[in-house]
Parts: C-alpha cells; sequence; structure tokens
C-alpha cells in the first residue's frame, strides 16, 4: 500500500513537472504597443500583438487622429485593424509580412484637395499588406517599424466650407460619393512592451 502511494505520488509529481515545462515551451508572447511616429502631433495609435504559435501572430489595433482641423484641414480619424504577421525567423524578432483588414470614419481633406475649402465626411474598409521589422531593445521591450496599404474603399459626402461658419455639398451626389484607391493606410515606429 506505501509504494502505490509512493508510486502514485511519484507519477503525480513526474506529469506535473512535465505538463509545466510543456506549457514554458508553449507559452505564447503578448506586447502591448504604442506609435511613437504620431504621439507627438497630438494622434494615438494603441494596439496588442499575440502569439499564435512559433512565426506567427495577430495584432489588433486603433487609431484616433481627433483634430478638427491639422493645418487648416480637416484631419479627424478613426481606424481599426486586424492583422495576421507571418516571422521568417520567429515571432516578434526581425522581418515579418502580414495581411490586414481595417475599417474607419472620418472628417478629413483628402490629399487631392489640399489647398481648398473642401473636404469629406464618410467611412471607408480597408484590405491590404504590411512589411516590417521588429527587434529587441531592451528586456521585455521591442521597436517594431512597419509600413501597410492596399485598397481603401470609401463612401462619403464631399462638403465646401462657406464662410461664416456653414457648409454645402459640392459633390453634386444624392446618396452616397464613392471613391476606391490603393494608398498607404498604416506605418509607423510602435514601441512594445512584453506583457507576458
Amino acid at each position: 500500500m506505501l509504494k502505490n502511494k509512493f508510486l502514485t505520488g511519484f507519477l503525480t509529481l513526474f506529469l506535473i513537472g512535465n505538463l509545466s515545462a510543456q506549457e514554458q515551451e508553449n507559452e505564447k508572447g503578448l506586447y502591448i504597443k504604442g506609435n511613437a511616429l504620431f504621439l507627438p502631433v497630438g494622434m494615438l495609435n494603441l494596439g496588442l500583438e499575440y502569439q499564435l504559435s512559433r512565426k506567427y501572430t495577430l495584432q489588433g489595433d486603433v487609431f484616433a487622429s481627433p483634430w478638427k482641423s491639422f493645418a487648416g484641414r480637416h484631419a479627424q480619424v478613426y481606424m481599426a485593424h486586424l492583422e495576421g504577421r507571418y516571422y521568417f525567423q520567429e515571432a516578434f524578432k526581425h522581418w515579418y509580412l502580414g495581411v490586414n483588414a481595417g475599417a474607419g470614419v472620418f472628417d478629413l481633406t483628402k490629399w487631392n484637395y489640399s489647398g481648398t475649402d473642401k473636404f469629406q465626411r464618410g467611412f471607408n474598409l480597408m484590405l491590404g499588406a504590411t512589411v516590417g521589422y521588429q527587434f529587441q531593445w531592451k528586456e521585455r521591450w521591442n521597436i517594431d517599424v512597419y509600413l501597410g496599404g492596399g485598397t481603401s474603399q470609401g463612401s462619403y459626402h464631399g462638403y465646401e466650407n462657406v464662410p461664416p461658419d456653414s457648409f454645402i455639398r459640392y459633390d453634386g451626389a444624392e446618396g452616397w460619393n464613392k471613391s476606391g484607391e490603393l494608398i498607404p493606410y498604416r506605418g509607423g515606429i510602435m514601441i512594445s512592451y512584453k506583457l507576458k
């Protein structure tokens, strides 16, 4: 009887130790990130990147530009993206490629209307790719440099400012005006902190 209890105890300790070692081997990383490139101009870009396997991660992030006016142009944008990433060496280290999908709402002056009193209000859907490089800066800290873009399909109303403080539609459309373009819509320098 004592022999059986000893054997059962030994096997239990062996299994617990083995499971604990496997858990450590399969431990997934999780980083919280903030974009240092946009912060100085009052734009916020925050995200979480979670390790799915040795070379794959999933990142979700949000971007907010709360500016009703920036350098004389409308610049209010709110976006959210989900991105799958493949690292060529291992997760969170060196070069990677990503595919992403996102959605946004905006009140902005599109790049081809700068220098005018015209602006656009609406929403868009985005689908594209990202290329980036991530490296360790300090213990638990990484830097992620990346650029991404793709197709942006927008629906909006076009307005023109009319003094003193009103606006009219300039686009002549009865419903939503549509716009589709290939543009860069992601990028920056993310400072990442390892949560686990």
